[in-house]
């Protein structure tokens, strides 16, 4: 059974670092898994055993006495919380599991996809979005309205990319968690701040997506 826990709390020591991914496991045995950029934090709760979805939260935050004050743009335990904003302190318990910088890094809105009749392009400044989140070798998007709060749906993992090759591993998937481990290959092009994205999804569909580099703030 999916167990609701508290926020964990956790405590910069100096100034942030750009781009950290950490881990922890807590007394349930559910991973933690962190990602934080130079504005955006993101956590995301899942079990150790088989990477059943608990939670994801996340938004942009500001550093108040040495802490991280994370206003959330989305709260899958919205309903159960009601939380919109909250302060984070790291203990001894996190790992910092971040590898090499690789091509790609940043946050990615998606902005369409591309049709044999050409681009369809979406409005990126409406308040129901979908957001990938590329740091460190790892990576996770979200499906959510910052005006509602409500969410739609979240998976991540790990990644890799070569020169043309996008690949991603999932470690958690909140639509169907027997993708969990599922190997997901893409070729990719970016021109300017447009990702052009394809392959298969999890579902083995033909996908051909635009995500469009998110300006920090939007």
């Amino acid at each position: 059974m999916k167990r609701f826990l508290p926020l964990c709390l956790f405590l910069c020591y100096g100034f942030m670092l750009n781009g950290q991914v950490y881990t922890a496991t807590d007394n349930y045995n559910n991973t933690h898994r962190y990602l934080i950029d130079e504005n955006y934090f993101v956590e995301t709760v899942y079990t150790s055993e088989d990477g059943t979805f608990v939670l994801t939260r996340g938004g942009f935050y500001n550093m108040i006495e040495n802490q991280y004050q994370v206003r959330f743009e989305f709260n899958s335990n919205f309903a159960e919380d009601s939380l919109r904003v909250h302060k984070y302190q790291k203990d001894n318990n996190w790992k910092k599991i971040s590898t090499t910088d690789q091509a790609l890094e940043g946050k990615w809105l998606m902005a369409g996809r591309v049709k044999p009749e050409g681009e369809q392009r979406r409005d990126l400044n409406r308040s129901r979005k979908t957001m990938k989140l590329l740091l460190d070798g790892h990576f996770q998007w979200t499906a959510f309205d910052t005006a509602s709060m409500r969410f739609m749906g979240s998976g991540g993992g790990t990644y890799t990319t070569t020169e043309k090759d996008y690949t991603e591993t999932l470690e958690y998937f909140s639509r169907d968690n027997n993708k969990v481990g599922k190997v997901l290959p893409f070729n990719y092009t970016q021109k300017g701040d447009d990702w052009y994205h394809q392959g298969l999804n999890s579902k083995g569909a033909p996908l051909h997506e635009i995500w469009h580099k998110r300006p920090s703030e939007q």
